[in-house]
């Protein structure tokens, strides 16, 4: 007997059967997903439950039995028609989705062109990925007219024997920096983007602070708190070479992070600002791609609980996170930021911690 196969038929063939015999308490004492079991709840009620049409019930079990449909795949048609207002409208569409052929994915399909409202317009922005490896994405999403524009522009003398996709990234990057011809000299246009200048905070213990002034830093690691990175030796030749720029440092205690101010208003003041980034080059939560730069200061424990405007109480996140974060450590649905040895760090729902590895503590004393 082979135990697979029947759970499949058990979850397709008969799904109407094992519909008609449902019982909540049974499947959530069994460890099944209370999510699906609700889902599971809602079909029951949908196929068996009270109704002021038995006729159309009754089709709607038929066909449901009699195309096999799965339990997911009865699942996906109340999901698609759930936000849809009228009982009658959404009883048609589920006898309409239930004639249907084919697998979930030619369900989802055609849920998609029958059912209104399904089929989301995509949200003109721009977003970034983080440095990895010292590369970063940027995805655009604009008019099909403005992108049709780009392409044309990003296609113009490129070798079509030859790889497209980089000529194209050097292309955008021409037209990027205003350049009008290839071989142009990398000198920045009065038509491009400005080359963007840094404000990076020195993460370092001292010894490695004094290596780069003496210029035997070369290989010392620089995080910017826009989320890149540069060594010592890059660093002193290209922003701190001339009189206008300066070098900001930021000290750290190997238990403590970053050292404390003081505590006398809500907001916090530029230098905390400039801690709390060094502290977090990028919003802590995990996978937020948003540095620090782009980032408001969070208090750790709320000012309304009590909490103080000094560093070890301060965190750089992204406006959605600083937003959904559970202020409130006793109802957290969301999670919240904590600060773990001087790093703020992320804490799930449940209380599991995620470390944060972007941080200066992490960098200079994991």
């Amino acid at each position: 007997m082979n135990l697979f196969r029947t759970l499949i038929q058990t979850m397709s063939g008969a799904a109407i059967d094992v519909l008609a015999d449902f019982d909540k308490q049974l499947a959530l004492d069994a460890g099944m997903d209370p999510n699906r079991v609700r889902e599971w709840e809602g079909l029951h009620a949908v196929y068996f439950g009270k109704t002021s049409s038995r006729q159309k019930q009754r089709i709607a079990r038929e066909k449901a039995q009699r195309k096999g449909f799965s339990l997911d795949q009865l699942v996906l048609i109340e999901r698609r028609i759930k936000k849809v207002a009228s009982n009658r409208t959404r009883t048609k569409l589920r006898l309409m989705l239930l004639d249907a052929t084919g697998n979930y994915k030619a369900l989802a399909r055609l849920a998609r062109k029958i059912v209104p409202g399904t089929e989301k317009p995509p949200r003109k922005q721009v977003t970034f990925t983080r440095s990895k490896a010292g590369c970063r994405t940027m995805t655009v999403t604009a008019s099909d007219r403005d992108m049709s524009d780009l392409e044309h522009a990003l296609m113009t003398g490129v070798d079509t024997t030859k790889p497209v996709a980089p000529q194209m990234l050097e292309n955008f990057l021409r037209l990027m920096r205003g350049y009008h011809a290839e071989g142009s000299p990398p000198e920045e246009s009065a038509h491009g983007v400005p080359y963007a200048v840094p404000r990076p905070l020195l993460l370092i213990p001292l010894p490695d602070w004094v290596k780069i002034h003496q210029g035997t830093g070369d290989e010392t690691i620089l995080q910017l708190t826009d989320g890149t990175s540069i060594t010592g030796a890059e660093f002193l030749n290209q922003h701190y070479a001339t009189a206008e720029n300066h070098l900001e440092a930021a000290t750290f205690h190997p238990e403590e992070g970053a050292v404390n101010l003081y505590r006398g208003r809500r907001l916090a003041n530029e230098k905390q600002r400039v801690l709390a980034r060094a502290t977090s080059p990028v919003c802590p939560v995990p996978d937020c791609r948003h540095s620090a730069d782009a980032c408001e200061i969070h208090h750790i424990t709320a000012w309304k609980h009590g909490g103080e405007t000094n560093i070890a109480n301060l965190a750089p996140l992204c406006r959605y996170h600083n937003r959904v974060n559970d202020d409130d450590p006793g109802r957290s649905k969301r999670g919240r930021i904590v600060n773990v040895a001087g790093t703020p760090t992320w804490r799930s729902p449940r209380g599991r911690i995620v470390p944060n590895t972007h941080g200066a503590m992490h960098m200079l004393f994991a």
